[in-house]
């Protein structure tokens, strides 16, 4: 699984993220990069960073939302 470090970082980390609920963490492996406002700001940054090197962008929430991507949709007729 890709960024399986990065993720345990976040969990590890976590409680101490919360201090910055609402913005964007970047985070390659165990460090922790900084904090965004927006997730193109975490994006960019981290390219401009870390250019192919794995990181992981993600919004910090108190109660993270589900999301579900899936490739197994029905054809949309209008």
């Amino acid at each position: 699984m890709a960024l399986e470090k990065e993720l345990a970082t976040y969990q590890r980390e976590r409680e101490k993220l919360l201090a910055h609920d609402g913005k964007f963490v970047l985070i390659h492996g165990d460090e922790i990069a900084g904090y965004w406002d927006t997730y193109e700001d975490a994006l960019q940054a981290g390219y401009g960073r870390y250019v192919l090197e794995p990181f992981l962008v993600k919004r910090i929430e108190a109660v993270e939302r589900v999301q579900f991507f899936t490739r197994d949709l029905p054809a949309c007729h209008s």
